[in-house]
């Protein structure tokens, strides 16, 4: 029997102070554990110092879990549960596991009967909804678009066609660079009538959260480059 646990760390999602964001028995849970998944070591340090995370990071083992992660070397990041050490998945933004690579380890943990511990902390994504005045009821979270124009247009379309017949919010996330231009071709292409939500820099300081028809959005100008933004469609 592994008595272990593997907790699912929450990070920061914007600058600014940690404690508006990250409770404080969180913090706590997290001060005991030596082993520690991640997508990014030195941002992963950074994060664990801001929240008083004192131990010498030499005692401390980290597994890196990122687009270059082999997979067969993903069963060995639970070693250290199956030897009864405590571990934590920390996400490079928000929640571990949404939007984020941590599933995988989790899936294997659960395989093989090691207790997930999911802590409280920010989503961008539950955040933006909230503030959005979209349907909470019933959403769905897609990714990230197509690249590809042509496919990228064809995605959009099926979204409209899942807001106006099914009732349902579309959520959808981009890489901060091409942010203005898929907003740009959002505010071209989708039907005058569907509403855009525009949630930028969450819980920082340009937090920005605005919500508009397609049609008033063709009148607006709003700077969201390289800035973490989360987008919702709605009719």
């Amino acid at each position: 029997m592994i008595n272990a646990k593997l907790y699912l760390l929450p990070n920061t999602i914007s600058e600014g102070e940690w404690q508006y964001v990250i409770p404080v028995g969180v913090k706590e849970r997290s001060l005991p554990i030596r082993h520690f998944i991640v997508e990014n070591i030195r941002t992963a340090r950074r994060y664990l110092r801001k929240i008083g995370f004192n131990t010498n990071f030499e005692e401390v083992e980290f597994y890196e879990l990122n687009k270059h992660t082999l997979e067969q070397d993903i069963p060995q990041f639970v070693k250290p549960l199956k030897e009864g050490f405590d571990m934590a998945i920390i996400s490079e933004s928000g929640l571990p596991c949404v939007a984020d690579p941590g599933n995988h380890v989790v899936q294997l943990a659960q395989q093989q009967g090691i207790i997930v511990v999911p802590l409280v902390g920010p989503s961008s994504l539950m955040m933006a909804l909230m503030a959005s005045g979209f349907n909470g009821q019933n959403f769905a979270f897609v990714g990230y678009l197509p690249i590809d124009n042509a496919q990228k247009l064809k995605t959009l379309k099926q979204l409209e066609n899942r807001i106006y017949s099914e009732n349902q919010t579309q959520i959808f996330i981009e890489a901060p660079y091409r942010n203005q231009k898929l907003m740009e071709f959002i505010i071209k292409n989708a039907q005058a009538s569907t509403k855009l939500c525009i949630a930028r820099d969450i819980s920082g300081p340009k937090e920005k959260i605005l919500s508009k028809s397609i049609l008033e959005w063709r009148k607006v100008k709003i700077n969201i480059q390289k800035q973490n933004t989360v987008f919702l469609l709605y009719k």
